[in-house]
């Protein structure tokens, strides 16, 4: 089976998130599975071996868009696969094109968060994203999404029944604290926030939140804050601003490779304060790692099982405060237990061999599927 991914950014870099570390996993598994995977990469972003390189305008309203038009041109008139798979609602904006011109390949989209809720973008960027959402439960043969919270969203909203397929968590083991060592952290000395640098994600409050903490409160803590922004230079510009004078914050850029293995394996604690996620991979590597999460009280959060404890009011005064205090004063067996706990969670719910699985089975039922002419969608089950 030939399986185009299109919407990505590319194969996971240092410059990726969530979305470009998803494809990553799967296709390279996929491929092990025997499958041909094409993956498309945009030509500003870093290059690999493997992806097919197109052009876009990388702006923050046109970068996505004009790519994945680019990239579904190329893919229906020179690959042709069995499969085309969308990431993301705002590449769904152009799911129509191959259900048009070539309704013998089937369409997946996966739902990876509802993007219109970010705050980085204005009203117009929200009603086009509004509008992906709706061509990705409607001109998609199947749909996927990538949490619970997600799942109930789109039978709530379009009436559509889309298929649970979780994102995956990696089971991190302790590595050398050499790259650490260039950084100039130890183990166990810093709380870490891996997280791309948008307003949606806290790291304003976040920091914050640290700066209020007096110096005896920390307890030779650090704050450590790995990640870019994106389309985002004046809000990463106040982070910056913000913290300058503070030693204990220090922002690593984004890492990947052993620095990034050894920033989470080698963590006190992991901190994700978002106001908005789909399924956040960052979170689940933490949990692979074994670290306790604290982590902002949304539901996409709370569907991941962490512990309860751990969960921190949105929009409540000083609760990010009294959460990192508690965190950095508590019992040492029981941050472990949290940690261990969170490991076990992520090898059970959210194993990347068995995510595979599952997208390889719906491939499958969908290739086989006799259900291809433009008249017959949604082929979703509705109710």
């Amino acid at each position: 089976m030939h399986i185009a991914m299109i919407g990505q950014k590319g194969m996971m870099s240092p410059n990726g998130g969530g979305i470009e570390r998803h494809v990553t996993e799967i296709s390279t598994r996929l491929a092990e599975l025997g499958h041909t995977v094409t993956v498309y990469r945009r030509s500003w972003y870093p290059k690999d071996a493997i992806s097919i390189s197109l052009p876009s305008i990388p702006t923050k309203h046109l970068d996505t868009i004009t790519h994945t038009f680019l990239a579904t041109i190329h893919t229906l008139w020179r690959i042709r696969p069995e499969i085309i798979h969308y990431h993301g609602v705002g590449p769904a904006l152009i799911s129509w094109l191959p259900r048009l011109f070539s309704p013998r390949t089937k369409i997946i989209t996966t739902f990876h968060c509802i993007d219109r809720a970010h705050e980085k973008w204005g009203v117009l960027a929200r009603a086009f994203l509004m509008l992906g959402e709706w061509m990705a439960v409607i001109f998609a043969h199947e749909t996927i999404v990538v949490s619970k919270t997600l799942e109930t969203y789109v039978h709530t909203r379009y009436r559509q029944t889309p298929t649970y397929i979780p994102n995956g968590a990696t089971l991190l083991t302790h590595t050398s604290t050499n790259a650490l060592h260039h950084i100039g952290l130890e183990s166990q000395s810093y709380i870490l926030s891996v997280t791309r640098l948008i307003p949606h994600k806290g790291t304003l409050e976040l920091i914050s939140a640290w700066l209020a903490l007096s110096t005896e409160a920390r307890r030779e803590k650090k704050l450590v804050i790995a990640g870019n922004g994106y389309h985002t230079d004046a809000y990463v510009h106040t982070l910056k601003k913000l913290a300058e004078n503070d030693p204990d914050i220090l922002f690593t850029g984004a890492q990947s490779g052993d620095t990034l293995r050894a920033l989470y394996t080698h963590a006190y604690a992991f901190v994700h304060p978002s106001r908005s996620e789909g399924m956040p991979i960052a979170v689940l590597e933490a949990m692979g790692a074994g670290l306790p999460v604290l982590i902002s009280d949304i539901p996409e959060h709370r569907e991941l099982g962490s512990d309860p404890t751990h969960l921190v009011p949105l929009y409540h005064s000083n609760a990010l405060l009294l959460a990192l205090s508690r965190l950095i004063q508590e019992n040492p067996a029981r941050l472990k237990e949290s940690g261990e706990n969170n490991r076990l969670r992520a090898a059970a719910a959210y194993n990347w061999e068995h995510i595979v699985r599952d997208i390889a089975l719906l491939y499958t039922k969908q290739v086989h599927s006799v259900n291809t002419r433009m008249s017959s969608f949604p082929s979703k089950s509705t109710s």
